[in-house]
């Protein structure tokens, strides 16, 4: 791995898997060393909301104006922020709604970021072959480098 300065996305749900992926990407973003340092953007992306229609009389409030969100962020995003910190590596956390795989490479075209960090789904072969997983889309369709952490 060459130390230039690098822009590296990482995938965050919560999940294991993606605990273990901030972790490798705060890894991967702290060998640059401090003359060139990488940036490390973590994103959370939300399923899309419905769209809205004249019979919704109370209308469905996103998951970032509900009651408790701040604190389901901070768990969320725990491992990935504790991570950067300890490293002193500078870090983005970006909250998006949409479909996670598609938000994820419009991002990375917009940040022109160099790789981009995915925990492995956990699903069987037989599911990952049916319902695809993002992961798989990501590494298929990604402008930029993939790097899969199980």
């Amino acid at each position: 791995m060459l130390t230039l300065s690098k822009k590296i996305m990482v995938a965050i749900d919560g999940s294991p898997q993606s605990d273990k992926a901030a972790e490798e990407a705060v890894r991967m973003a702290s060998v640059s060393g401090s003359k060139f340092p990488s940036e490390v953007y973590a994103v959370l992306v939300l399923p899309s909301m419905k769209s809205q229609s004249f019979t919704d009389f109370f209308p469905n409030k996103p998951a970032t104006e509900m009651p408790g969100w701040e604190e389901k962020r901070t768990r969320i995003f725990y491992v990935v922020e504790k991570a950067a910190k300890e490293a002193g590596v500078p870090l983005e956390a970006l909250v998006i709604y949409g479909d996670p795989a598609e938000e994820l490479m419009l991002l990375a075209r917009e940040k022109h970021c160099d790789v981009i960090v995915v925990g492995s789904s956990g699903k069987g072969r037989v599911k990952r072959t049916v319902l695809g997983s993002v992961s798989t889309k990501v590494a298929l369709h990604a402008p930029c480098s993939v790097y899969i952490v199980r």
